[in-house]
């Protein structure tokens, strides 16, 4: 499994520790943890709107398999995210929301509230919810006894979810202009994308947009 960590700008300061958190959560399982920011140096300034679309870009390449994100609030971000298409977002905020979000809904990105109640020893409770959410398999069912109506209807969710959205190349050309500009200039993201995406009609909109509307 491929995982990206990418937050918005609100909580720059805290990219490092989220991305610690992760890693040190799946270090035994030998995935891979992007971090694509938004660092704490930069001096840029993302909504929870553009990270969430860069979310749909890097989930709908299929250059990521799943994401760590979050905002000061969390509830923002994992509202967008489930407003774009390839998105199933959940929002955690406690281990057990976490463990509960991957046994259960089985989705591929989550949003964690990295301001909100962010107190003394908030790093506690942001790495004990990472290590519950990657604790066992996604998408075994809970409990036990129901496991098999669990996955069934987290099926039919997701099939939900598919035909009930307009697909990411059906949209990108939709959005104004200067939306679409300030999501693709950030590099980092659009360079990953082209490198490792596997969507090629995906790629080859987003390079046709990224030329014509950037260069």
């Amino acid at each position: 499994m491929k995982i990206a960590v990418i937050q918005a700008s609100s909580q720059k300061d805290k990219n490092t520790l989220l991305y610690q958190c992760v890693k040190k959560s799946v270090e035994n399982k030998g995935w891979e943890v992007v971090n694509f920011g938004i660092f704490p140096e930069e001096n840029v300034t993302y909504s929870y709107i553009q990270t969430a679309l860069n979310i749909s870009m890097l989930l709908g390449s299929h250059a990521v398999d799943f994401v760590v994100t979050g905002c000061s609030s969390g509830q923002g971000m994992m509202l967008a995210c489930n407003s774009l298409p390839s998105v199933l977002c959940g929002y955690i905020e406690n281990p057990s929301d976490a463990w509960l979000f991957g046994r259960i809904n089985d989705g591929n990105a989550v949003s964690y509230p990295l301001g909100l109640n962010f107190g003394w020893a908030g790093e506690i409770n942001l790495q004990s919810t990472l290590e519950k959410l990657f604790e066992e398999p996604f998408g075994t069912g809970y409990p036990k006894k129901d496991a098999i109506r669990k996955m069934q209807d987290t099926k039919r969710l997701k099939e939900i979810n598919r035909i009930s959205k307009k697909t990411l190349t059906e949209v990108l050309p939709e959005l104004e202009k200067e939306f679409i500009a300030s999501v693709l200039e950030r590099k980092i993201v659009y360079d990953y994308i082209m490198e490792y995406g596997k969507n090629q009609e995906l790629k080859k909109l987003m390079e046709r947009l990224h030329e014509k509307i950037i260069r």
